[in-house]
């Protein structure tokens, strides 16, 4: 009998020794900030508008093949690439980080947190490699999005790049939104907006 509970003692020691040293072998890929790019586009009944914006830090692990990660935006450091007009494009910018929209003073980061990555089995099979599924959490609101991204491992490098929706009443930035205000007109702007990025990150 003490034989039998030494060895389920040692099987079970095993196991917790095999999951630990598992463990062990995550490799960690830090985001390079300056070779990564995230864009977004936004669009208004009268007109549209795209620029960029900055992760702040961010991370991808890989663990035997399972994906997770997380990701930090600045959201300070939105900016307008289409106006050419240096004081429309401050403009635009200010209104964006103000409370009509993300609030960037009270709210200077918004987070991507990814909580599942399965095969692309959607529409256009070959153009993606993974279906992205995390946790995005803007002005302290945290709704989950699903997209479709390229994520190629090579040589202790990872890059991933895709396009996300983002439904922006969700996370209550509400100016301009028929959402908030139906008798809006050809004032309104549209709920959703694309982000567009291209993440660098290697070991």
């Amino acid at each position: 009998m003490k034989k039998a509970i030494l060895s389920v003692l040692a099987i079970a020691f095993a196991s917790a020794a095999n999951v630990q040293a598992g463990n062990l072998h995550v490799d960690v890929y830090s985001v390079d900030k300056s070779a990564s790019k995230v864009e977004w586009y936004a669009a208004k009944v009268t007109g549209k508008h795209n620029g960029t914006i900055n992760i702040s830090k961010g991370e991808i692990r890989d663990n035997h093949g399972h994906i997770s990660g997380s990701f930090e935006i600045d959201m300070n450091t939105i900016s307008s690439l289409d106006l050419t007009d240096a004081a429309m494009k401050s403009k635009l910018e200010n209104h964006l980080m103000s409370d009509d929209f993300f609030n960037a003073e009270k709210y200077p980061v918004s987070k991507f947190v990814i909580t599942r990555v399965a095969p692309y089995a959607g529409e256009g099979k070959g153009q993606y490699t993974h279906t992205v599924t995390g946790n995005l959490t803007i002005r302290d609101k945290t709704n989950e999005i699903s997209f479709p991204a390229n994520i190629i491992f090579n040589q202790g490098k990872v890059s991933c790049t895709g396009t996300a929706v983002v439904d922006r009443s969700k996370y209550d930035v509400k100016f301009g939104s028929k959402s908030f205000f139906k008798d809006i007109g050809d004032k309104m702007i549209y709920d959703e907006f694309t982000i567009k990025f291209d993440i660098k990150a290697s070991r």
